[in-house]
């Protein structure tokens, strides 16, 4: 993974390269789309994995994807050449751990409007204050994408000011990241707090380096991130149900009950056969995706967020049904139902929790009727 991170970001900053010269001596640059072409190859090799990996331990996943996936992507995708070269290589090869910070204690659901966290021009600079919490990485990251509202001093209300994206690195002055949260599951993903207090940056770490937002908001760049947050949830949660369903039916064969296997009921028959739609419907949704993807489409943030509530409705359901399926067994610590059935849980609350997937294809169905 590292390696085929290592070559596409040697060509995309070549792409980069020819479109800053392309401007510079005045030619017209082709849309980003029609530059790439579809990303069917990259959305595969990037989702394939998770499904694989999440069979093992979803935990080290959501640690990667966090890091990967939006650390790095947000870099990627909204940075100068310049802030590319400084902080992408790193996090994409998994030399340095990235943290995505916007959730603050008071805005969990409310993640852009009820932002507190501040940066106030000074000079040249900006002083960063606020405090951010379940942050993914955040006690061991490197560098940390970090979103805050611009206080220029208008008196413009809280909600409505402009959203900002810098880049942090650890150690830095007024910068203090908490010890790891003890949590119910995902244990190999450390989870903490952030600390900002009067924390001086450069201008250079502001993502894009400028405030501009016709050259892209930090709000447009969270509301992209939650579509591939999504997506990348929707692929976990695969992985979950196939191993889930894999340790079931191996479970069910062996296990005897009343001189014969358990399998031959039909009680448990019907767990193994709602595992299997949960598989097939989960499939389709992601490799659906992956289509798009290389056909040069998008999922809008509503079809991102139905792939993800019915994803981690089935994930959860399938492993908690595993767990009844083992009895006792599935119980304990000892078979590796319990420590999925407890990692599952957290696919209907990060990324968005179901209820706020609901309200975004809601409000999306809405719309069109209108």
């Amino acid at each position: 993974m590292d390696a085929m991170a290592r070559e596409s970001f040697k060509k995309r900053l070549e792409r980069d390269r020819l479109v800053e010269q392309a401007l510079a001596e005045g030619n017209e640059v082709p849309p980003k789309k029609e530059r790439e072409g579809g990303d069917g190859g990259a959305a595969a090799m990037t989702l394939i994995p998770i499904i694989e990996l999440c069979r093992v331990c979803p935990g080290i996943v959501t640690a990667m994807g966090v890091s990967v996936g939006l650390a790095a992507g947000t870099i990627m995708s909204r940075g100068t050449l310049s802030q590319k070269e400084r902080w992408g290589l790193d996090l994409l090869t998994f030399d340095k751990i990235g943290a995505w910070a916007i959730t603050e204690p008071n805005s969990g659901s409310d993640a852009l409007g009820g932002m507190q966290s501040s940066a106030k021009r000074d000079g040249d600079e900006y002083i960063l204050n606020g405090n951010k919490t379940f942050i993914t990485n955040g006690p061991y990251a490197d560098t940390i994408v970090f979103y805050a509202k611009l206080d220029d001093g208008s008196g413009e209300d809280v909600r409505n000011r402009k959203v900002l994206t810098f880049v942090l690195d650890k150690g830095m002055p007024g910068l203090e990241q908490s010890k790891p949260f003890r949590k119910m599951g995902l244990h190999s993903s450390p989870t903490g707090e952030l600390f900002l207090s009067d924390v001086r940056v450069s201008k250079d770490r502001l993502l894009g380096e400028t405030e501009d937002e016709s050259q892209g908001s930090g709000r447009e760049s969270a509301k992209d991130n939650f579509v591939t947050e999504r997506a990348g949830v929707a692929a976990m949660s695969l992985g979950i149900i196939e191993e889930c369903l894999s340790l079931s039916v191996k479970y069910a064969k062996d296990r005897m009950l009343w001189g014969k296997p358990i399998s031959d009921f039909q009680l448990i028959q019907l767990k193994l056969a709602k595992m299997e739609v949960a598989r097939l419907n989960v499939q389709n949704l992601v490799f659906r995706h992956i289509e798009m993807q290389a056909a040069g489409r998008s999922l809008t943030l509503a079809e991102a967020s139905a792939m993800k509530l019915y994803s981690a409705q089935a994930a959860s359901e399938a492993a908690m049904e595993a767990v009844q399926l083992f009895g006792g067994n599935g119980y304990m610590a000892e078979y590796r139902v319990e420590q999925l059935a407890r990692d599952a849980k957290v696919a209907q609350i990060y990324a968005g929790t179901d209820e706020i997937q609901v309200t975004h294809i809601a409000k999306d169905l809405l719309r069109k009727e209108a």
